[in-house]
């Protein structure tokens, strides 16, 4: 049995990428934003965390957008949330 907090370790290990830009941007908004999702963008979210990291950073930079209309949407998601939720590290970028 898959529990609901096993599920946030395992997107939380994940969303880890090793790039510092793309960690400032996903790890916090999986830790305040993730749980008030819907299912369907929880299961975007899922989605896009198994993308490239080269993938991932030219979407998180805002330089293109997803051609997938789900990826495109939770991306903008994560970059809204960066813009408006006080990330002073996230201005760095």
């Amino acid at each position: 049995m898959v529990t609901e907090d096993t599920t946030l370790k395992r997107l939380y290990w994940h969303s880890r990428r090793g790039m510092w830009e793309l960690d400032l941007l996903l790890i916090p908004f999986l830790e305040h934003r993730y749980g008030d999702l819907d299912d369907t963008d929880q299961a975007a979210y899922q989605a896009l965390i198994e993308q490239e990291d080269q993938d991932l950073f030219i979407w998180l930079m805002r330089r293109d957008w997803p051609q997938d209309d789900t990826l495109r949407r939770i991306v903008k998601m994560i970059v809204e949330y960066a813009e408006t939720s006080g990330n002073d590290q996230y201005r760095t970028l």
